[in-house]
């Protein structure tokens, strides 16, 4: 719990007034809420999102005290999350209770951005408990509850006065906490950081591993539900893939998309990192500072997701496999974005069926009805006379023995032409509505599926494209068709050159919020494989001590589609591991590595960084 009783400083004593502000995302219980740290750089702090797919979660709930007994102002900081579409009904409706009892104001039902919603009045003394009581279960969101003895007392609305505020009222301390220095620092916890920072640590440099949630693996985690493709172990260097291996998840017959959280298995990742005493896991720490001279990073500052504890690490290495190009952008590194015609971001979704047995006469499915109804979504998109996958336009009487619908695939996906660092929780918050609306489509008008309900959706975006940091290569689609061969080609690549762009079977009446993808097709999507493609790619151009793995590698918009999949990402991390060990036994930098040591990492490529001692077969 993150609470702080503060005094205004600048009136008269007898005047004295206090706040009290308790930060969402450190109460003592979350009950159903969800933690959301995706858009803290942006809006100033993680927050809890009631993520119920339409059921009213369990509340969150803290305790906290007051030192002076008196009436408080509640405010709430939230906001209406579809009011930029101008819809009404505010979905994410909740109340704030206080010692067991409502406040008057019923808040997330106004306010197209993030603001202090001004709340009602209570009574504080001694020991207290405060409360989020979801509404709806359709992504209601509180960041902050802020308590104030001057009853007409407005907090600030600007971000900057905000989060000057925040810091106040938490004592924060100014200089983060020393947690050491490191030979490789890692930010982003996906497949690529995840396998370099094995890699490295067996590779006998001591790692630092940053990531912000509480598991492993970005995009193939539980939480995003992507199954890894790509292949590894390729000729002519076929141990390169062993350590994506090991923390891929094992293949089976519902190996696939949206599947259940076991098929992704989060502590297989784990166990790996957790078994290399060279390596320090920083989970649920969100890199958000750096610092650096002379063209070269000192040091990264994160935050800690539940406690706000600011902590800084120092390092020789920094690999950014943030997929952003965060820690890259924030010390000035070389960068390209494409702002419009990119691929766009995806939360994908199932349904489950509550009954065995579907035969209409069956008592079991009478009761399973019941418990799959779901409420109409007025303000989501309307698709009562919209085609979108597994529904074409018109149909509407569900076909007898029909198998479900394929639903809450990679295709459900949107933001092509919006900004995917600084409109990410509006891209979010569109998949979020075109799903719901699909749903209430089937559900509601169509009356089809009567024993289902939705099993699961992702919140944490599956992001595709962003900043692409540049290296002393940066690789073309050209270069993938034409087969160019670069001496220092080190990880191979397999997939097409797969980008994505609004599907116009679907398009029509959603121009510019189109949120069905379709994918590249035909002579260009091909190329001559596995395509080796070089380690230029994989080092700032302009940042002398800076590695990239992951989507933001040196490549253009077009070889993106190809190199982006989880375990062609993840060889790249092994090849940034192996050339980290090279560069801190030579006391050099990841350009000097080819400059002057391609030989060696070629030959650390070849010897590969596996536990296992069978050759494996190219996969």
């Amino acid at each position: 719990m993150l609470l702080l009783l503060a005094t205004a400083s600048l009136i008269a004593p007898s005047q004295i007034e206090t706040q009290v502000l308790l930060e969402c995302e450190a109460f003592d219980e979350l009950g159903g809420w969800v933690l959301d740290q995706q858009f803290m750089d942006l809006m100033g702090s993680p927050f809890l999102l009631a993520h119920g797919m339409g059921s009213p979660v369990e509340n969150a709930a803290t305790e906290f005290s007051v030192e002076a007994p008196s009436s408080y102002r509640v405010w709430a900081r939230t906001r209406d999350w579809v009011a930029p579409w101008g819809k009404e009904g505010a979905p994410g409706r909740f109340q704030v209770l206080v010692n067991g009892e409502a406040v008057d104001t019923v808040f997330g039902t106004e306010g197209a951005g993030w603001h202090w919603q001004r709340g009602g009045v209570v009574r504080l003394e001694g020991q207290n408990r405060a409360e989020l009581h979801d509404l709806t279960g359709f992504e209601g969101r509180c960041d902050a509850l802020l308590f104030a003895s001057d009853l007409e007392w407005t907090p600030p609305g600007d971000p900057g006065a905000c989060e000057a505020l925040r810091q106040e009222l938490l004592g924060l301390p100014e200089v983060p906490t020393d947690r050491g220095s490191f030979d490789l620092v890692v930010v982003g916890g996906g497949t690529a950081g995840t396998a370099a920072a094995v890699t490295a640590a067996r590779l006998g440099l001591k790692v630092a591993l940053i990531q912000d949630r509480p598991v492993l693996g970005g995009n193939s985690s539980s939480e995003v539900r992507v199954w890894p493709e790509g292949h590894v172990n390729q000729k002519p260097y076929p141990r390169l893939g062993d350590v994506v291996m090991e923390i891929v998840p094992v293949r089976g017959p519902d190996s696939k998309n949206a599947q259940g959280a076991h098929v992704f298995d989060d502590e297989r990742k784990l166990e790996v990192c957790r078994a290399e005493p060279n390596l320090t896991l920083f989970l649920e720490s969100r890199m958000n500072g750096a610092h650096a001279e002379n063209g070269s990073i000192r040091s990264v500052v994160f935050e800690n997701v539940r406690t706000a504890e600011r902590s800084v690490v120092r390092g020789d290495l920094f690999l950014d496999s943030t997929g952003d190009g965060a820690l890259g952008f924030l010390v000035g590194a070389d960068f390209e974005q494409t702002d419009e015609g990119h691929m766009g971001a995806s939360n994908l979704w199932n349904i489950q069926c509550l009954c065995e047995d579907e035969d209409p006469l069956s008592s079991e499915l009478e009761a399973a009805c019941e418990l799959a109804t779901f409420p109409r979504c007025e303000w989501a998109v309307d698709l009562r006379e919209r085609p979108f996958p597994g529904r074409e336009q018109g149909s509407r009487e569900p076909q007898a023995g029909a198998k479900p619908i394929s639903l809450g695939n990679w295709f459900w996906e949107n933001g092509f032409d919006r900004d995917p660092i600084h409109e990410m929780e509006r891209i979010r918050d569109q998949n979020f509505r075109a799903m719901y609306g699909a749903w209430d489509a089937i559900k509601n008008v169509e009356k089809r599926y009567p024993a289902h309900k939705l099993g699961w959706v992702a919140y944490i975006a599956g992001k595709r494209e962003s900043r692409r940091l540049l290296g002393d290569v940066i690789l073309t689609g050209e270069d993938l068709r034409d087969g160019t061969v670069f001496p220092d080609g080190c990880f191979p690549c397999t997939w097409g050159i797969d980008t994505h762009h609004p599907n116009p079977k679907y398009a029509q009446g959603h121009e510019g919020e189109e949120f069905i993808a379709d994918y590249t097709h035909g002579k260009g999507y091909v190329y001559q494989g596995p395509y080796w493609v070089p380690y230029r790619c994989l080092y700032s151009r302009n940042i002398g001590n800076l590695f990239m793995a992951g989507r933001d590698i040196s490549v253009t918009h077009e070889a993106l589609g190809a190199v982006r999949v989880m375990k062609t990402t993840g060889a790249m991390g092994e090849v940034v591991g192996m050339a980290a060990a090279v560069a801190r036994k030579h006391g050099c930098s990841p350009r000097a590595v080819h400059d002057d040591h391609l030989d060696e990492l070629f030959a650390a490529i070849e010897a590969g960084a596996g536990k296992r001692s069978d050759q494996p077969a190219a996969r």
